[in-house]
């Protein structure tokens, strides 16, 4: 597939997500851990709702608002991760970190949708709107932990 129509492709992909998000909306307070994060460079924010069951990702939802990247991001990163452990959320969100600063990645770790942001890398000052939902999941997962140390 040439470059011009993977471009076409991934933005596809993107405006669906944002258009049509995927685990939009909220969990009951019961058990879950909810975690607000933003970005003031650009008005972006997400609120991360994060269930767990024992060190699996039993269950994950979002919202907030702000640019397309940011939302599209949040939509593939919860589809991406539920039912995953800490562990291989951790290394997805390195991965995909990765991918978005341009730099090389493992590219055996699936990333499903999200993927189709590894084109950010060529703008610097969206890294941080693809970066958000992940950086707020890993925060929920910091609570979580803490949480459950005080117990």
């Amino acid at each position: 597939m040439s470059s011009r129509n993977l471009d076409q492709l991934y933005r596809r992909v993107i405006m669906d997500h944002y258009k049509h998000p995927r685990n939009r909306g909220t969990l009951s307070e019961d058990g879950s851990v909810v975690v607000n994060m933003n970005n003031p460079t650009c008005g972006d924010k997400i609120q991360i709702h994060l269930k767990l069951d024992g060190d699996k990702i039993s269950d994950v939802k979002y919202t907030g608002e702000g640019c397309s990247i940011s939302q599209s991001s949040a939509s593939m990163m919860t589809e991406a991760i539920k039912g995953l452990t800490i562990d291989q959320f951790h290394k997805m969100a390195f991965v995909f970190s990765e991918m978005v600063q341009g730099r090389d990645y493992d590219e055996d770790i699936e990333l499903g949708d999200a993927e189709a942001l590894q084109g950010v890398s060529q703008f610097p000052a969206r890294i941080k709107c693809a970066t958000l939902a992940w950086k707020a999941m890993e925060k929920a997962l910091r609570e979580h932990e803490t949480q459950h140390q005080s117990h």
